[in-house]
């Protein structure tokens, strides 16, 4: 058991974003600092050798104009190792002549003069460009180790009437070159190596830091799923994660809104369902009273009726709203003549008017209002917008009600001249379950009628004043 846990351990220590990323920063560096110093310093050294070659091979083309002037003339030895020594001063490199001779069919080369000897002798250095130039009559560079260390030679080949008669050759050492590469190499391992802590424990902090905001993120995320949205996450900077913690307290607040909504909705929700139920209980135990007069009797009826009406109303209106909520409810839009639905559902409201010794004035254009709707939809915005003038209103209420077209918009209004609507409950009037006052409803018509308007591009609007309240649908024409 002890194992099995190490091991777990072990795994999720190496695959922790911390160590991931801290090894990513140390494996970046190391690969930096291995390219430098297999290809940089290498490449760095080849280069240095080819610039002092060039500088050779050019030094033995412009200083060895007076040596190939002596081939075929009757000058001394003594007379060329002067111009020799000369050609190495003027160069500042070592400067050998060599004498070519043919054997076996091959050319051998002997040493005739030297810059740097009063005596000639070539034992050490073997001169293998030299021989290179003789054998392919062309100018031929090269290196070639020596006691002393490394040598570049350059070597130029002299005619003497179309013959190869001598071979001369500009060297210099090298070694500096070679140490200099070698200390670049070296200082490239001690500054990578430096690099590579510095990476490690850099990388490693810098990953903490990042691994502790996503930690803090996925404390948050465990306390939201668990019901907690009171407490949203600091906002420590403006980059990636700082934008993530500013859309997880953006879907947090969003996300506690609709856990109040839905406590709201399921308290409201059970208290209207919960009133006519207990009403038609207790009109049941009332009703089989069989000692009730005809009169008291039909009373309750009545009172029955009106509670399993409300019923009926608040079933369909919560259906309709979950379908909203959803999404599931479906729009058939078709061209409709706005002003002959607003006369047709006007004239559903002949009853209840009467009862409410209401009065309803229609104002009408006079040419049709066509606009493509679900007329459906738009017949229950009205009758809501009806409803809500006759629940909320004294009787005797003045309605009237406006459909027209204007700057491109259709327009129906009703206008009611009851008692208004307090300016605290205006902006919550399409809350679902709110009601300004204690008159009797679910309060959930508007919220529909407001989602329904939304949902066939359109809008609702209140404006309420002491003596007037005014709901307009706003439709595209």
């Amino acid at each position: 058991m002890n194992a099995l846990r190490n091991r777990l351990a072990l795994a999720t220590s190496i695959d922790s974003l911390r160590n991931r990323l801290a090894l990513i920063f140390f494996g970046i560096t190391l690969l930096a600092i291995a390219v430098l110093y297999l290809l940089v310093a290498p490449g760095l050294r080849s280069r240095l050798l080819n610039d002092q070659l060039a500088s050779l091979a050019n030094a033995a083309r412009s200083d060895s104009g007076m040596i190939e002037k002596t081939i075929g003339t009757s000058a001394s030895g003594t007379e060329v190792q002067s111009l020799v020594e000369q050609a190495g001063l003027s160069s500042g490199d070592r400067v050998t002549l060599l004498s070519v001779s043919v054997a076996e069919g091959r050319p051998q080369l002997i040493a005739s003069a030297d810059s740097n000897l009063s005596h000639v002798t070539s034992e050490d250095l073997r001169f293998e460009p030299a021989e290179q130039a003789a054998a392919s009559g062309k100018p031929t560079t090269g290196t070639e180790s020596a006691a002393t260390g490394t040598i570049a030679e350059a070597a130029l080949p002299l005619y003497d009437q179309g013959q190869l008669a001598r071979v001369v050759v500009f060297s210099a050492p090298v070694s500096d070159v070679v140490r200099s590469s070698s200390i670049v190499r070296h200082e490239i391992l001690v500054a990578g190596g430096l690099a590579l802590l510095v990476a490690l424990i850099g990388g490693y902090l810098v990953a903490r830091a990042l691994a502790q905001r996503l930690k803090r993120l996925e404390r948050a995320v465990e306390a939201v799923a668990g019901g907690d949205f009171a407490h949203p996450i600091p906002i420590d900077s403006n980059d990636e994660i700082g934008q993530l913690a500013v859309a997880f307290n953006d879907m947090q607040r969003q996300l506690a809104q609709l856990d109040l909504a839905r406590k709201q909705f399921i308290a409201t929700a059970s208290h209207e369902l919960r009133t006519p139920v207990f009403s038609l209980g207790g009109f049941v135990e009332l009703l089989e009273d069989e000692d009730l007069d005809a009169e008291t009797r039909a009373r309750f009826l009545d009172q029955v009726r009106g509670q399993v009406e409300r019923l009926r109303k608040l079933s369909v209106d919560l259906l309709d709203l979950s379908k909203l909520d959803a999404g599931a409810l479906e729009l058939r839009p078709e061209q409709v003549d706005l002003g002959e639905l607003t006369r047709s559902v006007s004239g559903e409201f002949e009853l209840a008017l009467a009862q409410h010794d209401a009065h309803l004035e229609l104002h009408l254009a006079a040419r049709a209002i066509e606009t493509l709707c679900d007329p459906v939809r738009v017949a229950q915005i009205m009758r809501i917008l009806l409803d809500n003038a006759l629940t909320h209103n004294p009787p005797g209420t003045h309605i009237v009600v406006t459909a027209a077209r204007e700057n491109g918009r259709i327009y129906l209004a009703v206008r009611d001249d009851g008692v208004g609507i307090p300016e605290h409950a205006l902006t919550r009037i399409f809350e679902p379950f709110f009601t300004a006052d204690d008159a009797q409803g679910s309060g959930l018509g508007l919220a529909i009628a407001s989602e329904l308007a939304e949902r066939m591009s359109g809008h609702l609007s209140v404006q309420s004043g002491p003596d007037t309240t005014t709901l307009t649908l706003e439709l595209p024409a």
